[in-house]
């Protein structure tokens, strides 16, 4: 679902009603609003910008202008910002005291949909901010995830999927965006329950540069209690049993061959005894008609 779209459907939609029929999303009237009467969206899913970025931009505007207009609403204090974030701030920080603007009557459930859309396109929209934006989306305007996959054009499987992510502890969801792990390295981390156990897994996976297999193997040993910081998964240690008393030992066949003897199975045990070794031989007859198959 691309941002145009969803603003020229709005336009059918309005021309349908109360706009003039000739009025569609190229036709509108671009208006010159004060920078100062623009507050910034309440659903901007971004929290971080690119200050470099947006150096680059500012200096593209400075040379060229601002060559498409931001969309806004109406507000109680002057103008919401719907769509135009990078635009709106670069013109501030060039000193601008307008901004060209379309403005459109977007009710809330349009303006965070329009707002999330801007940013997916982008590609740069940092994992949790997309999964945060869904969510919001979802509790908010009481979206399914199957109508909201629809209107951004994507899988109901890949919403669930972002929004499994929100399960991580804030600490861990901190260090994935700071670090730009990837979403199958925090998928991968979904498998611990233990908060202590996500951050010790993260601490690994930073310092010794973990590729999302690796981080998968790693997870799998917090799993299984091994030492994080081991090498290659060992296999556990082998148990062996002392006998002290060789009566314990010769009262557990007996009560084994009872058991067998009691379930109708014929058996018989022949015992020889030296000095230094003492030798058991248990024989278990098959019943009439059991056979073997592998």
């Amino acid at each position: 679902m691309k941002l145009t779209d969803v603003l020229r459907s709005k336009a059918r939609t309005e021309a349908a009603g109360t706009a003039p029929p000739e009025v569609g999303y190229e036709q509108e009237v671009i208006e010159h609003l004060p920078i100062h009467l623009i507050q910034t969206s309440q659903y901007q899913p971004r929290s971080t910008f690119d200050e470099d970025a947006l150096d680059e931009l500012a200096q593209s505007i400075a040379e060229h202008g601002v060559l498409h207009p931001i969309v806004v609403r109406r507000s109680q204090v002057g103008y919401e910002l719907v769509v135009g974030e990078r635009r709106l701030r670069a013109c501030r920080m060039l000193g601008f005291e307008t901004i060209p603007a379309l403005i459109r009557d977007f009710a809330d459930k349009q303006a965070a949909e329009l707002a999330l859309i801007e940013n997916l396109q982008r590609k740069d929209l940092r994992l949790f901010e997309e999964a945060e934006g869904y969510r919001r989306l979802l509790d908010e305007f009481g979206m399914t995830q199957d109508e909201l996959a629809a209107r951004l054009g994507k899988s109901q499987s890949s919403i669930a999927n972002k929004l499994r992510l929100l399960k991580l502890p804030e600490a861990a969801r901190e260090i994935i965006s700071r670090e730009m792990l990837s979403e199958r390295h925090a998928r991968a981390l979904l498998r611990l329950d233990r908060e202590d156990d996500v951050l010790k897994v993260l601490g690994q996976v930073v310092e010794r540069n973990l590729n999302v297999r690796q981080t998968e193997e790693l997870v799998e040993r917090v799993i299984q209690r091994v030492d994080v910081e081991a090498g290659p998964l060992k296999e556990p240690p082998k148990r062996t049993l002392v006998l002290k008393d060789l009566r314990t030992f010769r009262n557990s066949i007996k009560s084994l061959t009872d058991t067998l003897q009691r379930s109708g199975l014929e058996v018989a045990v022949e015992e020889r005894e030296s000095d230094d070794a003492f030798e058991l031989l248990v024989v278990v007859r098959k019943p009439v008609g059991v056979r073997e198959d592998g």
